[in-house]
Order: C-alpha cells, then sequence, then structure tokens
C-alpha cells in the first residue's frame, strides 16, 4: 500500500534523509514490505499508537540510527495528528528534541547519546578519539529517566571509531590508538559493559515501572570504502540467501541480544515492572540495500552516498510497525 507520509507531508526529516526531494528516481523502496516467518506484520496504525501512548513519553536515546527512527515514528504518527515542537536544545543537528502530540497528551523525544554510557566525543579542539566511561550512563538522559514511559535504545556504529576507555577512573584500554600508550582491546567487550551498564542502571532507577527496547544494529550497505566515495546502488532487497547476517553484523547483534536476555534475567521479582525488549531488525535491515539516501538527478555533490542511515520514507519505517507490536505484547504481560 505505500507509506503513510512523503517528503513534503512531515516536516521533520532530515533534508539528507528525504530521497524524493532529492530526485530518487526509484519507488520501489516504497512497497516493499517485510514478511516474519511465523506472523502477520500489521500495518502501522497511528491512531492505535496514540491510544497507547495517551498521557506517556516515548523517548529514543542513542546515534543517529535512532535519531531516524525516531523521525519515521513522528512522520507517520503526523499523518493523523499534528505534533508540535515543544523543545530544542539549539540548532545541533536535531539531537535533543521533544513533540507532543496534543489529540492524545503523548510525547515523543530525542537524545542524542551514541554510547549510551557517558562519553566525551572526538572534536577539532580536543584529542581525535572518543573517551568512554564505561561505569556510568549519560546523564544527558539519565537524569530524565523519572519522566520517561518507553525506552528505545540504539547503538553501534559510534563504537567502530577510535576510543579509549575507562572504568571507574583506570583505563581498561583502546581501540586503534597508535600513539597512546594503551592496550588494543577492540570494541566487542565495550559494547557488551556499556549496554549492560545502560539496562541495569534503568532498572534499579526505574522500579515502578517501564519499558525498554533495544533496537538491535542495522548493517550498511557500502559498496567500496565509505571514505572512498563507495556507493550503495541497489534497487531491490537482498533475495533469500542472497546475502548472509555473519561476521561484524551479527557478532554486535548477538551482543545486544544477549545483553537483553541477560539484564531481564536479573531483574528477577522486579521483572513485572521493568519490562525488557529486543527489537530484532539486524537480518531485515541487511537484506535492504536499496533503502539508502544518495545522490539523485539534478542534485549532483549536494548528497553524499549514505549507506548507514536510511531515506524516509522507507525500510525503516518496519522497525516502528515491530515496535508497535512489541509494545502491545509489554503491556499485554
Amino acid at each position: 500500500m505505500g507509506p503513510l507520509y512523503n517528503g513534503t507531508t512531515c516536516g521533520t526529516i532530515k533534508d539528507g534523509q528525504n530521497c524524493m526531494s532529492h530526485g530518487r528516481p526509484d519507488l520501489g523502496f516504497l512497497y516493499w514490505r517485510w514478511q516474519p516467518q511465523e506472523c502477520q506484520l500489521p500495518r502501522f496504525d497511528p491512531n492505535e499508537f496514540l491510544q497507547f501512548f495517551a498521557d506517556r513519553h516515548i523517548a529514543f536515546v542513542g546515534d543517529s540510527m535512532a535519531r531516524n527512527q525516531l523521525e519515521s515514528l513522528v512522520c507517520m504518527v503526523s499523518s493523523v495528528s499534528p505534533p508540535n515542537l515543544v523543545y530544542k536544545n539549539g540548532d545541533d543537528d536535531n539531537k535533543f528534541r521533544r513533540w507532543h502530540f496534543a489529540s492524545h497528551n503523548a510525547s515523543v523525544s530525542i537524545y542524542w547519546s551514541p554510547f549510551l554510557v557517558k562519553g566525551v566525543e572526538k572534536s577539532k579542539n580536543g584529542p581525535d578519539h572518543n573517551e568512554l566511561y564505561l561505569d556510568r550512563i549519560d546523564e544527558r538522559w539519565g537524569k530524565d529517566l523519572d519522566g520517561i514511559d518507553t525506552i528505545v535504545l540504539s547503538i553501534g556504529h559510534w563504537f567502530l571509531h577510535p576510543a579509549v576507555y575507562l572504568d571507574d577512573g583506570k583505563v581498561l584500554g583502546c581501540h586503534y590508538c597508535p600513539g597512546l600508550n594503551h592496550t588494543e582491546i577492540g570494541f566487542y567487550d565495550v559494547l557488551r559493559k556499556a549496554v549492560r551498564t545502560t539496562l541495569n542502571t534503568i532498572s534499579d532507577r526505574r522500579g515502578d515501572g517501564i519499558d525498554v527496547i533495544l533496537t538491535t544494529f542495522s548493517p550498511s550497505h557500502f559498496e567500496g570504502d565509505w571514505d572512498k566515495f563507495g556507493a550503495c546502488p541497489k534497487t531491490e532487497p537482498y533475495g533469500e540467501g542472497e546475502k548472509l547476517l555473519e561476521g561484524m553484523d551479527a557478532d554486535m547483534r548477538k551482543i545486544e541480544v544477549e545483553e537483553v536476555e541477560s539484564a531481564r534475567l536479573g531483574i528477577g521479582g522486579n521483572q513485572k515492572k521493568v519490562r525488557l525488549e529486543a527489537l530484532d531488525v539486524t537480518r531485515l535491515s541487511l537484506m535492504r540495500p536499496d533503502g539508502h539516501p544518495g545522490p539523485y538527478i539534478g542534485v549532483g555533490e549536494r548528497v553524499q552516498n549514505d549507506c548507514v542511515h536510511w531515506c524516509l520514507p522507507g525500510p525503516v519505517d518496519t522497525w516502528n510497525q515491530i515496535l508497535l507490536q512489541v509494545i502491545k505484547r509489554l503491556r499485554r504481560q
């Protein structure tokens, strides 16, 4: 049936992901749908979503993939109820914003936090690596936990960048830090520790009840190196068996799913109040190399090949179709 919105009916789409307005010639990516093996996935019902979040607050916390998912959700819901932007922290690329749907007193927020734990991001005026404090969450979102009813977490890609890792004030090691006298420890265990710290802290602070949903790692589709004019030129999804979930993509997903399962067991008697779920989008995202922004007709160099993020509307809308069903199941529990 196609999407609930387009590049002109929704005003919250980031310019680079508004593929139709940038002259994308093929529209097939708008009409593919995901068919799970063991159930029918209902079309997203924005009215049903608003009913579930009447007088409630859902927050997306993480990196730009969290923002991509958030913008998709706001656009789908805005097809039946106009959103009001009620908070923004300057013009910092939409990193901290909140929308209010007055029809149901529902709030939707985005918090930029690419590690979930406390981090100091690399900058032109500072070190050329990130610094992560693995034993404490990022209080830019943590301080607002009491006012959040559902939190959707999404991280992964920023852990591939050069970084130094600290725990309890001591350096554990680093990832790709030539010139520094630190041990190379990679990023897999660090990702696991960051997710574990995050889930444990949420559980400790919100014994009065919260839904916690972790969106799993979304693979990129660069053909060639991303920084050497690599592109994502495919116009159809992969066929069954054409692309396997393996390597780093599989490992990142596995860590996130395992930590959700471990946290669910660890919260014990608090489980009815702190409900945890993995929103497993890794394989379905892997199968959609056709859904990414890029430079199209008449645009030239103004838009780069972006084989990580998703066109809006596009495949990322499917994540929110599943999200609504996960929320409904958690509420029934």
